[in-house]
C-alpha cells in the first residue's frame, strides 16, 4: 500500500519538473529527499523509466520525417545546376548590348558638342562688338595703375562705371570687372596708405634729429635775444624757427653777430624738417581719400597713428635716468613729434587740428611729468640733476615758441629743484663725513701769520684775545671747522646754480637758498654730527674739542647769513626772509655731545670699579686706600683739567654726574646680592676708599662749586659707613624719621641688607671677638636691631 502510494507520488514529481520552469524546480526536488529513506532511489529508477519513454517517441518521430528531407534534398541540387546555366546567358547578353551602344552614345554626344560650340561662337561675335569699348577702358585702368597714375586711374574708373559697363551689365565678365573696381579703388588707398606707413615710419626715425635741430635753434635764438636785448634794452617778437628751410631776419643777424652759432654751423648745416622728411606722401594720401569720399577716414587713420606714435615717443627707456643723453634723446623725440605736428597742422587743412593738437599735447605733457617724476627719483648725481633741468627749460622754452602751453613743466622745475637739494645734501653728507674722518679733533696750531691768515680766509675767526698771543700759538677749533664752513659755502654756490636761466626773482632765489642751507644745517649736518658722537672710537677728548668745534661754528652762522644776502641782495630783515637754523642745529649738537661725555664718563669709571678686588672677610684693613680708586680718581682729575675749555655748567654737571655715579656704584657693590659676608676689616677698608673720595670731591676738581656740594654726592654712603663703623643703633632707631637724624640718608632695607651680611661673618669668623664675655647679649642686639630694621622695612612697604 505504501509502495503504491510512493509511485504515484514519484509521477506526480516527475509531472511538475516536466510542466514547471527550471529556476523554480528546487522545492520540487526538496521533497523527494523529504519521503521516505529509500524514495531518493526509487525516484531516480522512475527518473530513468520517464526518459527512455521519451527518448522512443523522438526516435520514432524522426523515423517518421527522415524520407521525405532527404527527398527535398535530392530536388535541391538538381535546381544549381539549371541556375548556374542561365545566370551565365544573362552575363553573355549584357555585355553584347553594352558593347553595341558605346559607338552610338560617343557619336551623339560629339554632335551635341560642335552645335554648342558653334551656337556660342556665332554669340561671342555678336557681342564681342558691344563689349570692346569697355574692355579698353578697363585695359587703359590698368595701364594706369601699373604706371602709379592714381588720380588718372580714380577718372577711368569713374567713366567705366558710368558710362561703359551699364551697356553690357548683362554679362558676367562685366560684372567681374564692376566688383573689381571697388577692389581697385581699395587697392589705390590701400598703395597710398602704405605711402603713408613709410611716411610715419620715416618721421619716426627722424624724430629725434627734428627735435634736436629744433631745440638747437631754440637755444639760439634765446641766446641772440638775451644778448640782443641787453645791448638794445627793446623788447623782442617771438621767435619763429626753421621749419620751411628758412629763418626770421633775426636769425640771420645772429648767424652773422654770433660767433658761436658760425663754429657750429661750419660743423654741420642746420637742416629743416624737409630735408629730414619728406611729406609728399601724406599730401597724395590726404588727395586720394578726399577724392574717395573717405577724408575723415583718412583723418581720422592719420590721428589714431600719431597718438600711437605719440605714446611710443612719451615712454622712456628705462635706464634714462642713468646719462644726461638718455635726457636729451627722449627731449629731442619728443619735440621732433610735435614740430612735425606743427607743420602738418599748418600746411593741410583739417588733417589735424588745433583742438586736436591741443589734447595730444596736454597727454604728452602728462606722461612727461610722470615719467620725469618718476626717473629724477632715481638719480643720485646732482651734477646729472642739474643738466635736467636744463633740458627741462631748453625743452619748454622750444614747444613754447611753437605755441604749446609750458607752464606744469615750470611747475615740475619747483619738484626737480627739490630733488636736485636733495641729491646735493647726500652728496654733502659724504663730504661732512669725510671731513669728521679726517679730523685729529685738535686745535689748529699756526706757527706764523701766513698761517693764521690762511685759517681766517677760510672761516670768520676772531679772537682779540688771541690775537695778542705771539706765535706759534692754536686755535681753539679743529681742522674740520673751516672746512665745513667753506663746504657750506660750496652748497649754497651748487644751490644757486638750480636758479639760472628760471626768470626768478631775487626774493624767490633768497628764499630758496635760505630753505636749502636750513636743510643742510639742520638735516645733513646735524645727522652728521649726531652720528660722529655716537661712534665707539670718538672719546671724551674728541667730544670737548666737538663742543668747542659747534659753539664757533653757531657763531659764523651770521657771517653764513650775511653771504647769502650779497649773493641775492635781499636783506635779512626783509619781511618775510627764510632765516638760517644753524643755531638750533649746533645746541643740538652741543647738547648731544655733552650728554655723550656724561655717559662715557660714566662708563669709564664703570671699568674702573670692574678692576676692585676686595677681600671682604678681611680682618683688619690695608692702612691705604684701594690701587683701582686711586687711579679712578687721578683719571677724574687729568679729564676734569681738558674740561677748563667747555662752559663752565657743561663742566660741572659733568663732575657731578661723575661723583653720583662713583657714589652709586661704591654703594651698589656693597649690596651686591652675590656678596654673602662682609667682614668689620673690609668694611674699614671700604671706608678708606670711601674717604678719597670725599677729599677728591673737596679738591674742587672744576672750580664754580660752592662749598660742600660736590661731597653731598656720597653723604648717603658715609651715613651707611659711619653707622656700621661707630656701630650706633640705638642713635638711629631712636631718631629714626626725624628731619634732624644723624642718618637721615641711610634706608632701613640698605641697612639690613649690610647687617645680615656682617651677621653671616660673625658666626663663623666670630669677627666680635673682643667682646667675649658679652658675645651672648651682643648677639641678642644684633638679633634686636635685626628685628627692628626688618619692622621697618614691613612698614614701610605696608604704607606704600
Amino acid at each position: 500500500m505504501a509502495e503504491g502510494e510512493s509511485v504515484t507520488e514519484h509521477e506526480r514529481i516527475l509531472q511538475e519538473i516536466e510542466s514547471t520552469d527550471t529556476a523554480c524546480v528546487g522545492p520540487t526536488l526538496r521533497s523527494v529527499y523529504d519521503d521516505q529513506p529509500n524514495a531518493h532511489q526509487r525516484f531516480m529508477e522512475k527518473l530513468d523509466t520517464r526518459i527512455r519513454n521519451h527518448d522512443r517517441e523522438i526516435e520514432k518521430m524522426c523515423n517518421f520525417h527522415h524520407q521525405g528531407f532527404v527527398d527535398a534534398i535530392n530536388e535541391l541540387l538538381k535546381v544549381r545546376a539549371d541556375a548556374e546555366k542561365l545566370k551565365v546567358q544573362v552575363t553573355d547578353t549584357n555585355r553584347g548590348f553594352q558593347e553595341a551602344g558605346k559607338e552610338v552614345i560617343a557619336k551623339t554626344e560629339d554632335i551635341i558638342r560642335c552645335r554648342i560650340q558653334q551656337r556660342n561662337i556665332a554669340t561671342v561675335v555678336d557681342r564681342l562688338q558691344l563689349c570692346l569699348p569697355a574692355l579698353e577702358m578697363y585695359s587703359k585702368l590698368k595701364e594706369q595703375m601699373s604706371g602709379k597714375r592714381y588720380y588718372s586711374a580714380l577718372k577711368t574708373m569713374n567713366q567705366l562705371e558710368h558710362v561703359y559697363l551699364p551697356k553690357v551689365s548683362q554679362y558676367r565678365f562685366c560684372q567681374i570687372m564692376a566688383e573689381n573696381l571697388p577692389k581697385l579703388r581699395e587697392e589705390i588707398k590701400d598703395i597710398s596708405m602704405s605711402g603713408l606707413k613709410d611716411f610715419l615710419e620715416s618721421i619716426r626715425k627722424h624724430s629725434d634729429k627734428i627735435g634736436e635741430t629744433a631745440m638747437k635753434q631754440a637755444q639760439q635764438q634765446k641766446t641772440f635775444h638775451a644778448a640782443l636785448h641787453r645791448q638794445t634794452n627793446v623788447s623782442y617778437r617771438k621767435p619763429m624757427y626753421i621749419i620751411n628751410g628758412h629763418g626770421s631776419e633775426d636769425e640771420n643777424e645772429l648767424k652773422s653777430k654770433s660767433p658761436m652759432l658760425e663754429d657750429e654751423e661750419t660743423e654741420e648745416e642746420v637742416l629743416s624738417v624737409q630735408d629730414l622728411v619728406d611729406f609728399t606722401p601724406v599730401y597724395r594720401c590726404l588727395h586720394i581719400y578726399s577724392v574717395l569720399g573717405d577724408k575723415e577716414v583718412f583723418e581720422n587713420y592719420y590721428r589714431k597713428q600719431r597718438k600711437k606714435q605719440a605714446r611710443l615717443v612719451l615712454q622712456p627707456q628705462a635706464n634714462m635716468h642713468e646719462t644726461v643723453e638718455g635726457y636729451r634723446r627722449y627731449f629731442s623725440q619728443i619735440v621732433g613729434f610735435f614740430v612735425v605736428e606743427d607743420h602738418i597742422l599748418h600746411v593741410t587743412q583739417g588733417l589735424v587740428t588745433g583742438t586736436y593738437t591741443t589734447e595730444l599735447w596736454t597727454m604728452a605733457q602728462s606722461k612727461i611729468i610722470a615719467a620725469l617724476r618718476t626717473h629724477s627719483s632715481y638719480c643720485t648725481d646732482p651734477d646729472l640733476v642739474l643738466e635736467l633741468k636744463n633740458l627741462i627749460v631748453v625743452f619748454a622754452d622750444t614747444l613754447q615758441g611753437y605755441g604749446f602751453p609750458v607752464n606744469r613743466l615750470f611747475d615740475l622745475l619747483y619738484e626737480v629743484r627739490d630733488k636736485y637739494n636733495e641729491t646735493l645734501l647726500k652728496k654733502w653728507a659724504g663730504v661732512f663725513r669725510d671731513i669728521f674722518e679726517a679730523d685729529n679733533y685738535s686745535p689748529i696750531p699756526v706757527a706764523n701769520e701766513e698761517e693764521y691768515r690762511a685759517v681766517v680766509s677760510k672761516f670768520p675767526f676772531q679772537d682779540p684775545e688771541g690775537d695778542k698771543l705771539s706765535f706759534p700759538k692754536k686755535l681753539p677749533m679743529s681742522q674740520s671747522v673751516p672746512q665745513i664752513y667753506m663746504q657750506v659755502k660750496e652748497f649754497i654756490y651748487a644751490s644757486l646754480k638750480f636758479s639760472e636761466s628760471l626768470h626768478r626773482s631775487s626774493t624767490e632765489i633768497d628764499d630758496m637758498l635760505r630753505k636749502s642751507t636750513n636743510l643742510l644745517l639742520t638735516r645733513t649736518l646735524n645727522s652728521g654730527l649726531q652720528n660722529l658722537i655716537k661712534k665707539p672710537h670718538i672719546g671724551l677728548t674728541e667730544l670737548v674739542q666737538i663742543i668747542i668745534n659747534t659753539t664757533h661754528l653757531e657763531q659764523a652762522c651770521k657771517y653764513l647769513e650775511d653771504f647769502i644776502t650779497n649773493i641775492t641782495n635781499i636783506s635779512p630783515e626783509t619781511v618775510h626772509t627764510t632765516r638760517l637754523y644753524g643755531l638750533s642745529t649746533f645746541k643740538d649738537a652741543r647738547h648731544a655731545a655733552e650728554e655723550e661725555i656724561y655717559t662715557k664718563l660714566n662708563q669709564k669709571i664703570d671699568e674702573f670699579i670692574q678692576l676692585a678686588d676686595y677681600d671682604w672677610t678681611m680682618a683688619e684693613p690695608d692702612g691705604r686706600a684701594s690701587g683701582y680708586l686711586m687711579d679712578l680718581i687721578n683719571f677724574l682729575r687729568s679729564t676734569f683739567q681738558v674740561f677748563t675749555n667747555l662752559p663752565g655748567k657743561v663742566a660741572q654737571t659733568a663732575c657731578m654726574s661723575a661723583c653720583k655715579h662713583l657714589s652709586t656704584s661704591l654703594t651698589q657693590m656693597l649690596l651686591d646680592s652675590e656678596l654673602k659676608q662682609i667682614s668689620m676689616g673690609a668694611v674699614q677698608q671700604f671706608n678708606l676708599d670711601v674717604i678719597q673720595c670725599e677729599l677728591f670731591a673737596s679738591s674742587d676738581p672744576v672750580p664754580g662749586f660752592q662749598e660742600d656740594t660736590l661731597q653731598l654726592a656720597f653723604l648717603d654712603l658715609r651715613q651707611l659707613l659711619d653707622l656700621f663703623m661707630i656701630w650706633d643703633w640705638s642713635t638711629y632707631l631712636a631718631d629714626y624719621g626725624q628731619p634732624n637724624s644723624k642718618y637721615l640718608r641711610v634706608n632701613p632695607s640698605t641697612a639690613l641688607i649690610l647687617l645680615e651680611k656682617m651677621k653671616d661673618v660673625n658666626k663663623k669668623n666670630n669677627i666680635f671677638a673682643q667682646f667675649k664675655k658679652n658675645d651672648r647679649d651682643r648677639q641678642k642686639l644684633i638679633d634686636t636691631v635685626v628685628k627692628q630694621l626688618r619692622s621697618l622695612v614691613n612698614g614701610m612697604s605696608q604704607h606704600s
